[in-house]
C-alpha cells in the first residue's frame, strides 16, 4: 500500500466513525446517563468488540486471496457496491436528532465494558462493513495481504474509539444540548453517504489494480 492509498483510508475511516451510530449512540446514552468514565469504558470494550470482527475479516479474506484472486477481485467489486449503497441509505436518510436511549441503567465497570463488546460484536453489520471496506485498499497481487488487512483494521478501530472517547466527554458534560441539534445529526448523514458513494465508485473504478 503507497502513502496515497493510505491517506485515503485514514481519511475515509475518521469519517466513517464520526458518523452516529449504533456504538456511538449506545457510548453517547452510557455517558449521558452514568457519566464519561462509564462512557469511555463502553468505547473500550466496543473495542475490543471490534477487534473480533477484525481478526474473523483478516483469517476469511487471507483464506480467499490464498484460494483465488479471481474471487477476491469479486468480493471488491461486491464491496464497493456496498458501499454506494451505504452512502445512497445514508444520504436519503432524514435524521434530525440523536435518539438516545434514557433506560440506560447504572452497571459496575466490568459489566459496562463487557455489554460494549457484547454490543459490538453481535452487530452482524460490523462484519459485513469490514468485509466490505477493508479490501477495497489491498491490491489483488499484494504480499503479505493479511498483515496490511490487519493494520487497516486496527488504524480503523484506534480512531473509532478516539471518537468515541471524545464522544463520552462531550456527552458525559452536554449530552442533553447535543442530542437536540438537528444540524449536527443531518450533517453527518449527509457527509457520509456522499463519501461513501464517492469512495464506492472510485473503488469499483480502480479495483483492477
Amino acid at each position: 500500500m503507497d502513502l496515497h492509498n493510505f491517506l485515503l483510508f485514514a481519511f475515509a475511516s475518521l469519517m466513517l466513525n464520526i458518523t452516529p451510530g449504533n456504538d456511538m449512540m449506545y457510548v453517547a446514552s452510557r455517558s449521558v446517563s452514568q457519566g464519561t468514565r462509564a462512557g469511555i469504558i463502553s468505547s473500550l470494550g466496543i473495542m475490543v468488540g471490534c477487534l473480533v470482527h477484525i481478526l474473523a475479516a483478516v483469517a476469511g479474506l487471507s483464506l480467499l486471496i490464498a484460494k483465488s484472486a479471481t474471487a477476491f477481485s469479486w468480493l471488491k467489486w461486491a464491496g464497493a457496491l456496498y458501499l454506494v449503497y451505504l452512502g445512497i441509505q445514508s444520504f436519503r436518510k432524514s435524521q434530525t436528532s440523536l435518539v438516545l436511549s434514557a433506560a440506560v441503567r447504572a452497571d459496575s465497570n466490568s459489566k459496562i465494558f463487557w455489554q460494549g463488546v457484547v454490543t459490538n460484536v453481535l452487530n452482524p453489520k460490523v462484519a459485513l462493513f469490514f468485509l466490505a471496506f477493508l479490501p477495497q485498499f489491498v491490491n489483488n497481487g499484494a504480499v503479505h495481504t493479511q498483515w496490511i488487512i490487519l493494520l487497516l483494521g486496527i488504524w480503523f478501530n484506534l480512531s473509532g474509539t478516539m471518537v468515541n472517547i471524545l464522544v463520552s466527554v462531550l456527552f458525559g458534560r452536554m449530552g442533553n444540548w447535543l442530542s437536540k441539534k438537528s444540524w449536527f445529526a443531518s450533517l453527518q448523514q449527509k457527509i457520509t453517504g456522499a463519501l461513501l458513494i464517492i469512495l464506492g465508485v472510485k473503488l469499483a473504478l480502480t479495483s483492477k489494480k
